[in-house]
């Protein structure tokens, strides 16, 4: 058990476990993202489809599905913004002796992806805390948020959903959050390529245009959820509220 950990601990301190650790935990997020987004648009379906899909999430593997697979994914973003800045620092240490205009860049660019991490992490607290633990407001109250589904009343997901961003500072913080996200996607998603030894000098051009087109496609999908909300002009007028 020792020199399991300690085989561990060796690779996780390594250059090439660093990452690689950052690589898998990005691509992991990367699919998250698609996923996500694909569940989080049937809001515009009306509200049975989207608290039978809410139902099931919260349901699945009697309640402990949701919360396992919660935990997995902030510890990837932990662990994927926490490698990324200690890499960051180490390549700045490296580097400080022989720096050019196009390293400087190079390290202007690394801040900016550390601080959209940081501010993407912060916003994932954040929605938990406003959807998920639901605090700071009445999404828990059923005299509001309930809703017949199949003949059982279950908790109105989607109600909440459209109440949460027609408060404008939410939905205002979610599309800048999600601004910043796509930002990091760009060249994320190349990183990830190159980390796993994917990249090559003829897949380059092809990994950037997956790469901006994926970011805009991500981008376009959530943001169109606040926004639409917000201005009235969508899930709500499709149900008739």
């Amino acid at each position: 058990m020792n020199v399991l950990i300690s085989r561990i601990g060796s690779f996780c301190t390594s250059s090439i476990g660093k990452k690689l650790i950052v690589g898998l935990s990005g691509a992991f997020l990367t699919l998250f993202l698609l996923g996500h987004l694909i569940g989080n648009l049937v809001v515009f379906m009306g509200p049975e489809p989207f608290n039978a899909y809410a139902y099931f999430l919260h349901h699945m593997a009697h309640g402990m599905g949701i919360w396992a697979f919660r935990i997995v994914m902030i510890v990837a973003v932990v662990a994927h913004v926490g490698f990324t800045i200690i890499l960051t620092k180490e390549n700045r240490a490296a580097r400080k002796s022989y720096e050019f205009p196009a390293t400087i860049q190079a390290s202007k660019s690394s801040r900016i992806m550390i601080l959209s991490g940081l501010t993407i992490l912060a916003f994932i607290i954040y929605h938990m805390l406003h959807f998920t633990v639901r605090a700071g407001n009445e999404y828990n109250n059923p005299e509001i948020y309930s809703f017949m589904l199949d003949g059982k009343e279950v908790h109105n997901a989607w109600l909440m959903v459209i109440h949460g961003f027609q408060w404008w500072p939410a939905t205002v913080f979610y599309v800048a959050a999600m601004t910043l996200l796509c930002s990091h996607l760009m060249h994320g998603v190349g990183s990830i390529f190159q980390t796993l030894g994917l990249r090559s000098r003829r897949s380059e051009g092809l990994i950037k245009f997956i790469s901006i087109g994926y970011a805009a496609f991500i981008w376009i999908g959530f943001i169109s959820i606040p926004l639409a909300i917000l201005f009235g002009f969508g899930p709500q007028c499709i149900a008739g509220h």
